[in-house]
Formats: structure tokens, sequence, C-alpha cells
């Protein structure tokens, strides 16, 4: 029987990764003109701190690099409205979102910020090297002009009619409603967002970058080099290459920015497009002085790859746009990969800040200190990894329940009580049985996979694969029973609590990505040093006589009144955007002929949560479930595969009509059916409780 160890983790990585010496890892740079929701952080921060974790704990040399994104109109605006200066604004949210990032374990090597010296030097010598080279073009434009504010307008703050579709609400850069890239001069009765004034058209001079020249180098670097980045990201860069690239101003009349650095440039400063992202290497420059690093070996070196975590929304200015200044300017890398992500919805609605529908991570970090690894978990198990996903309180607390308490936090627990209750130490172990090493080597199969999904951004597969193991340790008490063996074999029972530790120690280093302060509390558990993953090796890590710590229970079950408290504060600060902007017009179909109550009766349907899900073999409709009734735990073939992948329905609550006659599916023995409703589109939907409850309650 084959013992997976640390050397098949690091083969499991890809011959690329192997090669690199060194990664370079960035996250969007927050704007610093309000606080940052769920979204942002399921979108660009917790993909890219768990990615980095990993990485860490491989004793790979990794950077990890943000900061706030503080140029711009926007924040110039909301100065105006406050009447303070825009250093001020910046301040304020700089800290804001500094702290929530510290409070929910995002783990930079270094958090800076767009207003510092360092970032408008290093922002000014890019443009000057284009400029001194002849790599722009300044061209005279007309520019909408709001008189009343005596103030040139960005393309976002001048609103009208769509062209396209006749949205009244459209922006001068795209209209939200039908999706389409616009220009200010395009929309039907254009108006200034800022004062509601017609705005003038005023001639201005800008430099351009010639976006068009760097077209088929970006078509060969995307398009031919770059097929296995994510199909969400590729398809995007493909639309837009496919239209053509245009020159893209790179300056704007403002008096809030980085300072074009050229005579003729008073009163101007880089569009924020442009100088956002060499924000990432000027907090570089920062990070490496502080910490007596040479900045030019993460920026500049062949053997350095360089990664941008980001939301769809930023797939262009990372993809495209920044790849070509990049390019452009010659010294630097390029980016290896952009794992960007989709958008995360609310309780059915998109994610709006303005109307206040958002989960605000410095509020949940404030109220909720004890929940941010659930908050953590949940994120990473709904991640919107290839297209949009929903955040609901409801299934924040099933999850929590159902998988934290139920499985994971109970492992723990059980095998650290019965310890504690009957041993004086870490109890000795045996040489391991046939049925005790296929359980080891499941163990490191899921360390292994789990390694393998998080090197290529699987996020959510690999929070499976972790929860396999904490599965794998859970049953395996249930199946030796220690508390029944302590009755009438004291050394077998210290010989199953010993492995149960052990899985303790490997299933703290698996989570630790994914949940840090969880993980630590399972090493101080163990009162060992918190161990990294290239440390996994058989299971010898808490050896006889080893001394435990009595910790309290990792997870609590979420108190309903907090889900109740948290959806009356949504409702109360007014509704988002609907997730969908098309608003269909349903028809029911009409009733089926009417049946008897006893009828109804004869149906057993049991509540029941889907314990294991994955594809069958040759067919691209079927899955095939383990769901456990709580009659039985029993395998049931649902052809679902088109509406929900595996890892959506894991850990799901559903209703199960159990007494079905069973019949063969391809082979495989389906025991039951799972209730799901269709939409006039042919959708399918799960039916499950509101809230959650003990699996085998009957639906009457």
């Amino acid at each position: 029987m084959h013992i997976y160890t640390n050397k098949d983790i690091f083969a499991a990585m890809s011959q690329e990764q192997k090669t690199i010496k060194r990664r370079m890892v960035t996250s969007a740079l927050p704007y610093a003109n309000g606080p940052i929701h769920i979204g942002h952080l399921a979108g660009a921060y917790l993909p890219a701190d768990i990615y980095v974790r990993y990485l860490r704990s491989m004793g790979e040399d990794v950077a990890f690099i943000c900061g706030t994104d503080e140029h711009g109109t926007a924040i110039n605006i909301k100065a105006v409205e406050e009447g303070v200066s825009p250093q001020k604004i910046v301040d304020k949210y700089y800290e804001m979102i500094r702290d929530a990032f510290t409070a929910f374990n995002i783990s930079f090597d270094h958090f800076s910020r767009t207003s510092r010296p360092i970032h408008h030097q290093t922002a000014q010598e890019f443009f000057l090297k284009f400029h001194n080279e002849g790599s722009l073009i300044q061209r005279e434009t007309q520019q909408m002009y709001d008189e009343e504010q005596k103030m040139f307008l960005a393309d976002r703050f001048v609103i009208g009619t769509c062209p396209n579709c006749g949205h009244e609400e459209a922006y001068g850069h795209q209209c939200e409603n039908c999706g389409k890239d616009l220009s200010p001069e395009e929309l039907i009765d254009p108006r200034s967002k800022i004062s509601g004034s017609v705005p003038v058209t005023k001639e201005t001079t800008h430099w351009f970058l010639p976006l068009n020249e760097y077209q088929e180098f970006l078509e060969e670097f995307i398009l031919e080099d770059h097929q296995e980045w994510k199909i969400n990201v590729y398809g995007q860069c493909r639309s837009w290459l496919q239209d053509g690239l245009q020159p893209r101003s790179i300056t704007r009349d403002l008096d809030w920015g980085v300072k074009v650095p050229l005579p003729e440039g008073e009163g101007k400063v880089l569009y924020v497009w442009f100088d956002a992202p060499i924000g990432y290497i000027s907090a570089t420059k920062e990070w490496a002085k502080t910490n007596g690093k040479d900045w030019k070996l993460y920026w500049q070196d062949e053997e350095t790859a360089l990664y941008h975590f980001i939301g769809k929304d930023n797939i262009v200015f990372h993809c495209i746009i920044f790849p070509a200044i990049l390019k452009g300017h010659g010294d630097y890398i390029l980016p290896t990969n952009v794992p960007a992500n989709e958008f995360l919805n609310l309780e059915g609605r998109k994610i709006s800040t303005s109307k206040n529908w958002a989960i605000w991570m410095h509020e949940f970090a404030a109220e909720y200190p004890d929940h941010i690894d659930a908050l953590r978990y949940v994120l990473t198990g709904i991640m919107p990894e290839t297209k949009d996903s929903e955040f609901t309180w409801a299934d924040f607390k099933a999850r929590n329940d159902n998988e934290l308490v139920a499985t994971f936090a109970n492992f723990i627990n059980r095998v650290k009580v019965l310890t504690l209750k009957h041993f004086k130490g870490v109890p000795a172990r045996n040489t391991l049985n046939e049925t005790e090493r296929t359980l080891v080597n499941d163990l490191y199969a899921n360390v292994n996979a789990a390694g393998y999904n998080i090197s290529n951004f699987r996020f959510r597969e690999a929070l499976n694969d972790m929860m396999k193991i904490a599965r794998l340790g859970d049953k395996y008490l249930s199946d030796t029973e220690p508390w029944k063996l302590i009755k009438t074999d004291i050394a077998a029972a210290g010989h199953v609590l010993n492995i149960g530790l052990n899985i303790a120690a490997v299933l703290g280093v698996v989570a630790e990505p994914f949940m840090p302060s969880t993980s630590a509390k399972i090493f101080d558990m163990l009162q060992i040093t918190p161990l990294s993953w290239k440390d996994l090796k058989e299971l010898d890590f808490v050896f006889e006589g080893h001394s435990l710590k009595n910790i309290p229970h990792l997870f609590q079950k979420i108190d309903p009144k907090m889900i109740e408290h948290e959806i009356e504060k949504l409702n109360s600060d007014g509704p988002g955007e609907p997730a969908s902007s098309e608003v269909e017009k349903v028809v029911v179909e009409p009733s089926k002929p009417e049946t008897s109550f006893d009828d109804f009766q004869s149906m057993d349907i049991r509540v029941g949560t889907i314990l294991e899900a994955e594809p069958m073999k040759k067919t691209d409709k079927l899955l095939k479930l383990l769901v456990d009734t709580g009659i039985d735990r029993r395998t049931i073939v649902s052809g679902v595969a088109k509406h929900y992948t595996p890892e959506e329905l894991l850990r799901k609550q559903v209703l199960v009509l159990v007494n079905l006659k069973p019949r063969k599916i391809r082979g495989v023995e389906s025991r039951g059916m799972i209730l799901f409703a269709e939409d006039l589109d042919g959708k399918l939907y799960l039916v499950n409780p509101e809230n959650s409850i003990q699996n085998g309650a009957s639906v009457n």
C-alpha cells in the first residue's frame, strides 16, 4: 500500500510551477472612497490569500502585495460633498480597509497606498519613459465639462439614455443594462451626474497610449500563449481583442492625483487606470526596502511568476492594458496568470454599495469576531470562480452548522475530549492495520488533491478536499468507537486516538489557507509548533506522552436571531439591484389532476444532506450523490449535472423521496429521488428547508 508523502505533493504541481524561483502575487487595489464588502473579499482577496498561504506553507519565495487606490474623480467629488480635502477621505478609508483586511487575516506582505511619494515618483517615471521614447500620442480632444462645478467630467460621471437599449441611466463609458461600451458623446440627453446640469463640450489636450500598436502582441500573448487561463478571463480578453484596440488617454484634467511631469501638463494628472496598477510596483519597492530585498527580482527577473487576483470588472485593465504598459516599458515581466473571479450576489440581488445592499467587512468583524473563519469558509465554498454565485444568510448558517460544527469541529472535539478524559497524554500507537493504512493513503490523496487544486486556482474543490480529510477522521472515530473500546481494551482505544490526533495535525495544515485562526487553535490544542505543508509525510506528528491543551469547541451553531437581525438590517437599508437585469413575466402551468390524501401520505419525504457528489462516467447529465437521510446513507442518481456542479450540491440540505422503488441507472442502484423545482426554461432549483433541520425530519 502506497503512502503519500510530501514528495507526491510537490510532484502534483505543474512543471511550470516547479521551475519558478519566486512569485509576485497582487490583489486589486481597493478604491479608497468607501468600505469594502464580502463581494470584494470573495472576488480578489480571499482567493489570493488562500493561494499565498499555501505557497508559503510549501516553502516558496512569495511576495503578496496590495494597497489602496487613492486617486480619481470619485474621491475628489466625495471630498467636495463632505467639505474636506481628498487626503482626509483617503486617510479615513485606508485605515478602515486596512483594518478590515487585518480582521479577516488577509496576510499581505505589504499594504501600501497610491498617495505616497514613492508611488507618484514611480508612476511619473513610467510616463516619462514612454514620453521620452516618443511612444505616446498627444491629441486635442473635446471633453464634457460641468460649468456649475467648473470641472471636466470623467466618462462615468456623464449619464444619459443608452442609444442601444434605451436605458435612461447609462454611464458615459458603459451601459450597465445592456453592457455596451459607450462614449459620453453617444448618450442621448447627457447630463452631469454631479450637478445634474447639461454639460458643455470644451477642448483640452491629453496624452494617449496607442493600444492599437499592441494588438498583435496581445493576441499572441493571451490567445496563443495563455489558453490555460480561466475561461471567463480568456473569453473577455478575446472579445476585447476581436473588437480591436484603440488609443486610450492616460491623462485627465484634475488637481487630485499623480501630476503629469511636464511643463505643459499643468492642471493634469495621470489617469487612474494608468497609475493604479503601477501601485503594485511602488508598493513592492516599499516592501523590499523595509525587508532588505531587491524589488527588481520580483518584477524584472524572468524566473519570477506574476499573478493578479481581481474581479471580472478589472480583467481588461490587468490582462490587456497593464501588460501593454509593461511590454511598452520593456524592463518588466508579464503576468503568468490572472485568475479573475466573477461577481458575488447577495440574497438574490446584486451587491449595491450605493443602496447599502451589502455585508461590509468592517461591520461583520466588529459584530461577529468569532465567525471570521466561518465566513471565510462559506465564501470559499461559494466562490464565483467562473460564474456569478450567491451568498445567503440561510446558507451561511446551514454550512456553518452542518459542516463546520457537525463534522470539522465534531471530529476535533471528540478526539480531544476522549484523550484528555482517559489518558494523561497522547496515548501509544501500534502498527497500522490494512484498513488504517488505506485510511492514511486516502488522507494524503486528499492532501495532494487540495494542494494541486489550490495551485491551479480551484479553491472550491480544494476546500472540499479539506473537508474530506475531516470526514475521514470523523468516520474513523465512528467506525472504531474508541469510547466503547476504552471499557474493554484501553490500549486499542489509545491507538485509535493517537491516529485521530495525528489526522487532526494534518487537518490543521490543510485548513490553514482557508481558516488560519482555526488552524492555529488546532496546533494550540496539540501543543506543537504549527506544521507546514512540506512537513506532511506519513502520520507522525504527535507522539506518545505529549500533553494536550483543552481548547473550546472550534465552532458554534449560528443563533437564528443573528440571521434574522442581518436580514432585517438588509431590508431596512433598502433593496439592491436584481441579480438579473431581465425581468420575465411568468406564466404558471395549470395544476395536475386531483389526488387523494392517502396517495400523498404514501410518499415518505424526508430532509437529508448531500455528503458526496460526483459526475457519472460517460454522461454529462447525471450526478452520483451520497445522501444522509437520517435513516441511512444512500446513493441517489440525479439528472441535474447541467444545473449544478458537484461542489454546489455538497452539504446542501434537500428533500428526499425515500420510499421510491430502487432502480439501476447506468449500473448504479439509485435509492430515492431528490426534489427540484423547474422553471419555464427548464432550469432546476433545489427545494430545501428554509432553516437547518435534523436529517430524517418528515415532510407533512
